[in-house]
């Protein structure tokens, strides 16, 4: 029979917090920053779906395409007993790997890691439904944080999908690539899905999309803002940027001001000014070359052992193994 349970590893007042501190050092540093995990209230979430569906957003078809290709082989590479993935949301694709891995025989235990509660519960509710005697275990915690696991039966596969990765700089991947080792013992696996370094135009069109859905999301880190800490953002006083930076290989999104203007955050006692033109950068999303993200694993203690692409040879899919 199937089981669920909920954990909070995070204090309840811990995204508050966190909040009031990002915007207060991003707002007051030179230039200007906001993290992207503030993107993702319901509205956010509903936004990125959309932009999944879009002709210009290759990415989740893309890795898509590979899990559905590749899960058998994952599931026999891996043995799983437990499946673990960061930053889970409503765990769509995840059910290829569930799916080959309980064909395998070997999964026993889904453990699903977000931030937010209510997409671990209503994942788990249909989760329960769809798969008659799967545990699972689900936590709220964030991927940057603690990620042991206590008890989890090995061995373990830790999935990292969606090519989140890359939001993050090279230093905070080091951190979280040395967490996720951390936490695992020898032979466990870990499974992350990267965006690939390509050509320009494509790239900008996929944050860039002519329907202008992820200007919105952009924008939605405003919505946020005023909602949560009472500030006084006029999102339409602000214009959507996306460009690529050749030497670091990322997209940066920003928000460019339209005007000289005030915002007040009276949350943070805090007023904010922005000149005309002044961008303020809301997201990273660092794109990879298979032997630059070996050099990264290997860094912390993971060797690649397995490598693959979709069709178009636009995203990757690495498997990794702790020594």
């Amino acid at each position: 029979m199937s089981t669920f349970t909920l954990t909070r590893r995070l204090p309840a007042d811990a995204t508050a917090d966190a909040l009031r501190a990002d915007v207060r050092e991003g707002l007051t540093a030179d230039p200007k920053w906001l993290p992207p995990k503030w993107f993702y209230d319901a509205r956010g979430s509903e936004l990125f779906e959309e932009i999944t569906r879009l002709p210009e957003y290759y990415p989740t078809r893309a890795e898509r395409e590979i899990l559905q290709a590749r899960a058998a082989e994952i599931a026999a590479a891996t043995g799983a007993a437990t499946l673990i993935e960061l930053g889970s949301g409503s765990s769509d694709k995840t059910r290829l790997l569930l799916d080959a891995l309980l064909a395998a025989g070997t999964l026993k235990t889904y453990t699903p890691v977000d931030v937010s509660e209510a997409a671990l519960q209503q994942a788990g509710e249909a989760l329960l439904k769809e798969y008659p005697g799967l545990r699972v275990d689900a936590l709220i915690g964030d991927f940057l944080g603690d990620l042991r696991v206590p008890g989890a039966e090995g061995p373990r596969l830790v999935a990292f999908l969606g090519g989140t990765l890359g939001n993050l700089l090279p230093a905070e991947r080091a951190r979280f690539l040395a967490a996720v080792r951390a936490g695992l013992a020898p032979g466990d696996a870990l499974l992350i899905g990267t965006d690939l370094v390509k050509d320009e135009a494509t790239l900008v069109a996929a944050y860039d999309d002519a329907a202008g859905v992820t200007a919105e999301f952009n924008k939605n880190v405003l919505h946020v803002i005023n909602r949560e800490l009472g500030a006084d953002f006029d999102p339409g006083e602000f214009d959507h940027i996306a460009l690529w930076d050749r030497q670091n290989e990322w997209i940066e999104m920003r928000l460019r001001a339209r005007s000289h203007q005030t915002v007040k955050i009276p949350e943070l006692d805090l007023a904010v000014t922005f000149e005309p033109g002044e961008e303020m950068r809301t997201e990273i999303s660092a794109k990879f070359r298979e032997e630059g993200l070996r050099e990264e694993l290997e860094a912390a203690g993971l060797d690649l052992r397995h490598w693959w692409t979709d069709t178009g040879g636009r995203f990757g899919l690495s498997l990794s193994v702790a020594r």
